[in-house]
């Protein structure tokens, strides 16, 4: 062993423990030790203590360990503790502020369904078979054969907007009659505004509220002059801004003059079929309604097939009154098929309307022959001829009643 502690211990201090040869006996290694911690420097202390603390303050909760034996003795040499030291350990452990943990809330991704009826592919299938010939009305007079193919662009799609003002309320062969006498006349821009609405009226009659419309074709046509140098507008909202023209108009137009889907051209005959097949996820009360109903799940690529299919369809089998279901190939899987549309209630006050207030009283056998024996004279008094000086009678009778 090479500590000083060891050598001297055994050169001076014998087995016995009996002082030798008068020299002062050895240290022992314990009081060594003590006047050792006697002389360190209170600054080391001091860290070692606040060391020692913050090791403890930093443990979860208060611990009931014991300090290290170092820790203990040193205790004894260091200056009087601070009011901070003097608190508990708990204490001082809640005066450290507190750090406050915010989550971000994330929220779950909501899955749209998408919704589609369950057999319209199938019942879309037999329309276009028994639409195959392309017949109907719509095929021979609609608004893409009322324009004249040999005008130049910008009139061909004036005379394609000017048709669908037309057809509103109005069937496709009145409205084809009045574009040929209007083509004849001059259906351009400049002979419109040139045209008084007199002359008008006289080449569109008998559409559809005609005097109605030779108003807005006017009002269209001084626009069109004005703001879009004779042309029509290429976007459905610049159409739908003209006097007279509303999204069904625009969307046709856009799809027949501009050759641009841009949305699904809904009249009454596609908003009748569409609720009788249930192609709408709620009934709808009007074209419009019906219109964003069926862009929500119908493929895009059949926005422009799927007006004319449906009214020539309309037009010739699923008819207003009385549509023709006993030949219609959906007839099995439509939810509507023969079901008779429904009648008008009658009005109240009429005679065939039920009132409640009133029970109805079933005559007996002797007052039906006395009702069919004044029913006899009334009708015998009708039919016989009544002279002048019996009808004066009669008449001076009322008078003095």
């Amino acid at each position: 062993m090479t500590s000083p502690y060891f050598s001297q211990s055994r050169s001076g201090v014998p087995r016995g423990g009996a002082h030798t040869g008068g020299r002062r006996p050895a240290d022992s290694l314990g009081s060594r030790l003590s006047r050792r911690r006697r002389n360190v420097d209170p600054v080391s202390s001091v860290e070692v203590k606040v060391e020692v603390e913050e090791a403890r303050i930093s443990e979860p909760g208060p611990s009931s360990a014991p300090l290290s034996a170092v820790g203990c003795h040193e205790q004894a040499s260091v200056q009087p503790k601070t009011e901070t030291d003097a608190l508990p350990l708990s204490s001082r452990g809640r005066r450290r502020r507190q750090i406050k943990v915010e989550y971000d809330e994330v929220k779950p991704l909501v899955k749209t369904e998408h919704w589609e009826p369950p057999d319209w592919k199938k019942q879309l299938g037999f329309i276009r078979e028994m639409r195959s010939v392309r017949d109907a009305p719509v095929d021979n007079m609609g608004a893409e054969k009322c324009y004249d193919r040999d005008a130049p662009a910008h009139v061909r799609r004036f005379q394609v907007l000017v048709s669908l003002m037309l057809s509103s309320q109005t069937k496709d062969q009145v409205t084809a009659a009045a574009m040929q006498k209007l083509r004849a006349h001059g259906c351009t821009v400049e002979n419109i505004l040139s045209t008084d609405d007199e002359m008008l009226g006289k080449l569109i009659y008998p559409v559809g509220f005609w005097r109605t419309k030779v108003k807005y074709v006017k009002l269209t046509s001084a626009m069109l002059q004005e703001e879009f140098g004779g042309d029509i507008p290429n976007s459905v909202e610049g159409l739908v801004r003209l006097p007279g023209v509303g999204p069904k108009m625009a969307h046709l137009a856009m799809d027949i003059a501009w050759d641009q889907v841009s949305g699904i051209g809904v009249d009454t005959h596609v908003h009748r079929i569409s609720n009788r097949l249930f192609w709408l996820r709620k009934p709808s009360k009007n074209p419009e309604g019906t219109r964003k109903a069926l862009e929500e799940w119908l493929p895009r690529e059949l926005w422009s097939e799927i007006n004319w299919l449906l009214v020539g369809f309309g037009q010739q089998v699923c008819l207003p009154i009385n549509p023709l279901c006993s030949v219609c190939l959906n007839q099995h899987s439509c939810p509507s098929a023969h079901k008779n549309s429904p009648t008008k209630r009658p009005k109240a006050g009429s005679p065939h309307s039920p009132s409640p207030k009133f029970s109805v009283k079933t005559k007996t056998e002797p007052e039906l022959e006395s009702a069919f024996k004044d029913e006899r004279t009334r009708k015998k008094s009708m039919s016989s001829p009544v002279s002048p000086t019996t009808q004066r009678r009669r008449l001076k009778t009322k008078l003095n009643h």
